[in-house]
């Protein structure tokens, strides 16, 4: 399989070619040293650059860049930064080779609309795309044989500033590829690896980048070449941008584009997994190819979906995507036409056996109609999955719908704080990074020095209120501030009382106002004398979300009243460096969804394995999380309401009220106290309980755990579709 993940080959042992091939490695963006190393080169640029170590290295001039790593301790420690990536790559002992020991290592495609590997890649908007960069780094940690596929927004995802009044303001900013740890995809001659694809009257040609995951892969499609008109090469211009025919544009490129690309690469993967639906065109296109081959269609759709594994992030109806038959027609019909089929045929993959004449194109459908394994990404939301997809098999159970679940988990190393890495590899070694590590290591956290673990929790405080502080004077600053304000943003929050943190895309069902639902109260929780406390939010809402936007709103028009003026803050730009900061230095993370349209969550476990401690509705991966740590009678945090739903108590707004009483119920006699209670100057229960919940959730939500499931469960039975599992199954297809 022709792919090398290393970077280009060096010609010798210079340090700034090694420092090349670390920069063009993603391994560094989960490998404080090798960070450190960029950071001390020029940490003004480090920060400039967005942690861009490829920019860094092209902005410093050479003199200044060769004197730098002429310095004998830098040169010695770039080496050993280079030697540990070769030792990784090369490496024969991993997870997999444990395994899978002689096997004839089946490759996996991964297919994602989003990946967040680090801020300067901003090809990312939130849960989807975090969960899709955590699954690469643990993929390569443990060795599991995968190449991914994406797309290569050039003004990525919006940034984001907010005015004083609280209005949400989007702009974009063009991707330099070439000043990115991207390489392009050429030939032996030098010229561009290009796919085509027809499109309505034309051609739309597309390119090829790579970046190195660790050992994995990712190939990012690019429709910016010079061949295509100046509408199509706005195709790949902005995630989830444009009108419903810019998405099936950039739906087809990542499906039949992606899985083309894959065949001009020389790659031919065992298995396809399609990360939510927006891929699903990648299973069509594989029936073209098979039907190509001489496979008469209906056989060819069910090799296809020998082969595909397919996992949905969406626990409410409209967030999956659907497409008019018109617009189905106007880009398929001469697809359909290339297989000798009836385009009604071909699109009733995407229709549930019960849809009328004017029932729209369903993506969801098509990825289950054409995968064999199928999952939810929680326990709640595999039950929410199979109710709300049960048309699909008319004649068997709810209970009996084969979409079962692995719940999503975060990449250890990514997430967890360096200070905190340095302890965990103390007292539990290096497997942690490995493998993940086992319950039992993870126990042992169990018992850490509490004077060690306050230190830690208020060190990381103390972080992240500085954190906020640069980034809200920056703000200030950016809209013209006068000093005297300037001032007050430099000094807001305190560093020495509980922090509680609500971090996570402004969607209504997420409730992010809940505590607004009483402002004197609210007054009378973060002012009190004894027991202040203090709330940091951040987040984006769609550009198309006005509701969200006004969530925003109110928060920010409250943060202007002199009471809740140092005692609440709203970070703008919400993305991968401020979310580390946030729950590095968290006490509290703060999750109040509407149950159950939360389909799982992460951010609360990347919070949970630094030391905060969760308050959250019985929703995602919190739910299963509480009713475990109950049974085993562990405190890991609080649950909020008791497990209700919107039809259990009259509607939203009834359970909107109730959930909100509880909340501040919670906060004000159990958690609130729990940390100004005070034993030798430390919160001894509270650290207790924080201890408790890392030693328990780290193994059980990391991202190490969730691939192991992934390639046990479907990916090495799918390679194998005579030992595939008797409960994978796809929906019969319709009478159409």
């Amino acid at each position: 399989m022709p792919m090398d993940v290393s970077g280009e080959a060096l010609a010798g042992p210079a340090p700034t070619r090694m420092l090349e091939a670390l920069a063009y490695n993603l391994r560094w963006s989960w490998r404080p040293r090798t960070m450190d190393l960029f950071r001390e080169l020029d940490e003004a640029m480090w920060e400039e650059t967005r942690h861009n170590p490829v920019a860094l290295i092209r902005r410093m001039e050479p003199s200044p860049l060769e004197a730098a790593l002429a310095d004998a301790e830098l040169g010695r420690r770039v080496r050993e930064e280079w030697d540990d990536l070769q030792a990784y790559l090369g490496a024969a002992d991993t997870w997999f080779d444990e395994h899978a020991p002689g096997a004839a290592r089946p490759l996996t495609a991964y297919f994602s609309a989003e990946y967040a590997l680090t801020e300067c890649l901003s090809i990312y908007s939130g849960g989807l795309g975090v969960l899709a960069g955590d699954h690469l780094k643990s993929a390569s940690d443990l060795g599991v044989p995968l190449v991914a596929l994406g797309l290569l927004y050039r003004e990525g995802y919006f940034r984001q500033t907010v005015t004083g009044s609280g209005d949400q303001v989007e702009s974009y900013e063009r991707l330099d590829a070439d000043a990115l740890p991207l390489r392009l995809e050429c030939r032996e001659d030098g010229e561009p690896v290009t796919v085509a694809i027809a499109f309505p009257g034309r051609q739309v040609f597309v390119r090829i980048w790579r970046a190195a995951v660790g050992r994995v892969p990712l190939f990012l499609l690019d429709t910016d070449h010079p061949g295509n008109s100046v509408a199509d090469r706005r195709i790949t211009a902005r995630l989830y941008g444009g009108d419903k025919d810019m998405r099936i544009q950039q739906e087809i490129v990542l499906g039949v584009g992606a899985f083309r690309a894959l065949h001009e690469l020389g790659i031919r993967p065992a298995t396809y997994h399609m990360n939510e639906g927006h891929s699903a065109f990648l299973g069509l296109e594989h029936v073209r190819h098979l039907v190509h081959q001489g496979v008469p269609f209906e056989q060819a759709v069910e090799d296809v979906a020998d082969r595909n594994i397919f996992t949905t992030h969406t626990p409410v109806p409209a967030g999956h995507d659907r497409f008019t038959r018109e617009r189905m027609a106007q880009y398929f019909t001469v697809f359909a036409r290339e297989m000798d089929l009836p385009l009604p045929r071909l699109l009733n993959l995407g229709l549930e056996p019960d849809d009328g004449d004017d029932a729209p194109f369903s993506m969801t459908v098509l990825a289950l109609r054409l995968s064999r394994y199928h999952n939810g990404v929680s326990k709640l939301h595999g039950a929410v999955s199979r109710k709300m997809m049960r048309g699909l098999w008319p004649d068997v159970e709810v209970d009996d719908v084969p979409i079962g679940y692995i719940t999503n988990g975060v990449h250890l190393p990514t997430w967890i704080a360096p200070s905190v890495q340095q302890v965990l590899d103390r007292e539990l070694g290096a497997d942690w990074r490995r493998q993940g590590g086992s319950r039992e290591s993870w126990s042992r956290i169990r018992h850490i020095d509490p004077d060690a673990l306050w230190r830690m929790r208020n060190d990381a405080r103390r972080s992240l209120v500085e954190h906020v502080r640069e980034r809200l004077v920056a703000q200030v600053r950016r809209r013209g501030g006068t000093p005297a304000q300037l001032e007050r943003a430099g000094e807001v929050l305190d560093p020495d009382i509980l922090t509680i943190v609500f971090a996570r895309r402004f969607a209504t069902y997420k409730r992010a106002t809940l505590l607004l639902h009483d402002r004197a109260r609210l007054d009378r929780l973060l002012n009190h004398e004894e027991r202040p406390v203090q709330i940091l939010f951040a987040g984006k809402a769609h550009p198309r979300d006005e509701p969200g936007k006004d969530l925003i709103r109110q928060i920010v028009r409250l943060v202007r009243q002199p009471r809740f003026r140092n005692r609440i803050v709203f970070v703008e730009n919400y993305d991968l460096d401020i979310a580390r900061s946030l729950v590095h230095g968290a006490d509290v993370w703060l999750n109040n969804p509407r149950r159950p349209h939360e389909a799982s969550g992460t951010s609360g476990m990347k919070a949970a394995v630094n030391g905060a401690l969760n308050v959250s509705v019985l929703d995602g991966w919190w739910d299963e999380a509480w009713q475990e740590a109950v049974q085993n009678g562990d405190r890991i945090g609080w649950s909020v309401g008791e497990g209700l739903e919107p039809q259990d108590v009259g509607g939203e707004a009834a359970l909107d009220v109730i959930d909100a009483h509880d909340l501040f119920r919670t906060l004000e006699e159990e958690v609130v106290p729990l940390f100004y209670q005070r034993d030798h100057g430390r919160p001894t229960a509270w650290l207790e309980m924080a201890a408790t919940a890392v030693a328990t959730l780290a193994p059980a939500f990391s991202a190490h755990r969730m691939v192991r499931q992934y390639t046990e469960r479907y990916y090495l039975p799918a390679a194998s579709p005579t030992t595939a599992s008797p409960s994978a199954t796809t929906p019969p297809a319709g009478s159409r």
